[in-house]
């Protein structure tokens, strides 16, 4: 019989240290509803004096697993939007007239994109190309002149002067970042997706071509208002930093005070189809994966918030729901493995010596959303060049910091299997996100697994009968494997063997394990010890 695997990882209730209480604060969700909005998810966005562009994405919820349903073109948006969050107002103009090369990839889902003063610069997209009659991604760059496009559609005025595009492969990139660090612009990860989506593999049914970039792609952009060049272009390949589509790439402030950029999650990795838990952080020189840090909460991409304290030197990232392979209950951390919808809003913390941990806030997303939306900054919150709110320079009680928009909400966390393209759809929700100075409460719930080095993951193989555990050693230790019943029985204790320094994947047969039982796994170190709980279910 095929087994379901639920994994819970045991955590202790932990608070923020008590230096990060100095800067206390908590976030609030406040519904604000702009009547005959539609819903967009994967959009690309640029602003101008508090009015928003919307741009590409789409229609409908999460992607059906059949090919012929798959991302189908009924639910590209062929439109582009504005919308005033102030006044609730919003204004739409169709795409038609562009050119067709400018149509396409202005209705394709999972741009990169970045906003550099008035200029919207978006690269790829993956969507159906009538061109190519075809599933594709497009290998063009294409700037947007933002305040004049508002201003032409809220006034139904031709559009065709403010859009220009260039072409080049390197653009060729979907569910990856674009953003800016100094002068130089980093494309990074993605993959390049070209035919209909198989949940079968390449080889089934219609079949597609899918090769992850492993890259970050780094270039400046010349543009005089006529005319864009890219130049100084250079490729950096990592593929354990750099296979990753479909995550976070949040701006921040470094503890040197530098900008940068952090990399969280993503999916899926090389050797399992289970989201990544590390971070990599990039500066205008290098970068690197954090060694000793896993990201349980928040793994595809969400709307984000990020706030930097130059008081106590912390960086704190904000991630509003989403799809994750883990959600708390209860103090429980508990995993699944088909990574559903969550609701969960979680903070990664950097301290001052540079240590990053991972807190549960004590507020939730209002349903299963988040996923594909994105927080817009409110023009006036204090902010760094790279849209980094200044903490310590937010003074009053309460301070609207943002709005979240679009996304997908989902009727339930796990409805791939079920997907009829009734279970979710694209949300037309506004929330304003509040930030509260000086809360008397606890910023957050620590997750401990989260900064003891270990990187535990575990998860099983599609037929039931092997546990895998993966784990990080920072040095050469003894690693102690058990595995107990719910009544405390030990049924297996053993010392692994062959473990290097790095990370570990070990393999374990779980046959004996009788569907419908409760299991404790724990892994022991000398100085660290993970469990997690293991209920197997019948399928």
């Amino acid at each position: 019989m095929k087994l379901k695997f639920l994994l819970a990882l045991i955590v202790l209730i932990n608070s923020i240290t008590a230096e990060a209480q100095n800067n206390t604060f908590k976030i609030m969700l406040e519904p604000v509803s702009i009547p005959g909005l539609i819903g967009v998810q994967a959009f690309a966005y640029g602003q101008h004096e508090g009015k928003w562009l919307i741009v590409g994405g789409r229609l409908d919820g999460l992607h059906r697993r059949q090919p012929f349903a798959s991302f189908a073109a009924k639910g590209n948006n062929l439109q582009l939007i504005v919308i005033d969050p102030v006044n609730l107002q919003k204004w739409y103009a169709p795409t038609t007239a562009l050119s067709v090369a400018l149509q396409e990839q202005l209705s394709a889902t999972n741009m990169q994109y970045h906003q550099d003063g008035r200029y919207l610069y978006i690269t790829g997209g993956y969507g159906f190309s009538g061109t190519l009659d075809d599933h594709t991604t497009y290998a063009n760059l294409t700037a947007i002149d933002v305040p004049n496009t508002i201003n032409a559609i809220i006034n139904a005025a031709p559009l065709a002067a403010y859009f220009r595009q260039i072409s080049d492969t390197a653009f060729a990139v979907t569910g990856g970042h674009l953003k800016k660090i100094n002068n130089t612009y980093y494309l990074v990860g993605g993959q390049k997706f070209t035919g209909r989506y198989n949940p079968m593999g390449p080889d089934h049914g219609p079949g597609f071509f899918q090769q992850y970039t492993n890259q970050i792609r780094k270039f400046t952009i010349e543009d005089d208002g006529v005319n864009i060049s890219v130049k100084n272009y250079q490729a950096i390949t990592d593929a354990p930093a750099f296979h990753r589509r479909d995550y976070n790439v949040v701006a921040q402030i470094l503890p040197d005070g530098a900008e940068g950029v952090s990399l969280f999650s993503g999916v899926f990795q090389p050797t399992a189809n289970i989201p990544f838990l590390n971070s990599v952080t990039i500066d205008s020189n290098s970068y690197a994966i954090n060694p000793s840090f896993a990201q349980y909460y928040n793994h595809y991409h969400c709307a984000t918030l990020p706030l930097y304290s130059k008081l106590n030197n912390e960086m704190h990232t904000i991630f509003f729901g989403g799809i994750a392979q883990y959600y708390d209950s209860a103090a429980v951390l508990v995993q699944n493995s088909d990574v559903p919808f969550v609701k969960t809003i979680a903070a990664v913390t950097r301290d001052k010596a540079g240590n990053l941990s991972e807190y549960k806030l004590p507020v939730e997303m209002p349903g299963f959303l988040g996923a594909g939306a994105e927080l817009i900054l409110q023009p006036t919150a204090p902010q760094y060049l790279n849209e980094v709110i200044k903490l310590d320079n937010i003074v009053a009680d309460t301070t609207l910091v943002g709005h979240i928009y679009g996304g997908i909400t989902s009727t339930a966390p796990n409805i791939f299997w079920i997907n009829t393209g009734e279970e979710s759809h694209a949300s037309n929700q506004l929330f304003k996100v509040m930030l509260v100075k000086n809360a008397k409460e606890a910023f957050g719930i620590l997750n401990p697994q989260s900064n003891n080095g270990l990187q535990l993951q575990v998860y099983a193989d599609v037929e039931a009968s092997t546990l895998t555990l993966d784990f990080f050693l920072a040095k050469n230790e003894s690693v102690e494997l058990q595995i107990t019943d719910a009544n405390g029985k030990v049924l297996k204790r053993e010392i692994l063997k062959e473990l290097i320094i790095g990370k570990n994947s070990i393999d374990k047969s779980i046959k004996k394990l009788k569907a419908g039982n409760t299991y404790w796994i724990t892994l022991k170190t000398q100085n660290i010890q993970a469990t997690q709980q293991l209920m197997i279910e019948p399928d």
